[in-house]
């Protein structure tokens, strides 16, 4: 079981908030640079997302 993890103020209002933003911006970019849809950066960050995401695989032999 993973044990439950909350940022700090300090890091809430540093290094989180920033990447916060690095990642909209970034977003807003690409959105410009290819008129890709809103729905494309979702597919995007969903499959950035995924590799962050645990995975539970039982094996099955």
């Amino acid at each position: 079981m993973n044990k439950p993890y909350s940022f700090s103020i300090d890091q809430m209002n540093g290094i989180v908030e920033n990447t916060y933003a690095n990642i909209i911006n970034e977003c807003e970019n690409l959105k410009k640079n290819t008129n890709c849809p809103n729905e494309q950066v979702v597919a995007l960050l969903s499959v950035i997302a995924s590799n962050y995401a645990t995975t539970t695989e039982k094996n099955e032999n």
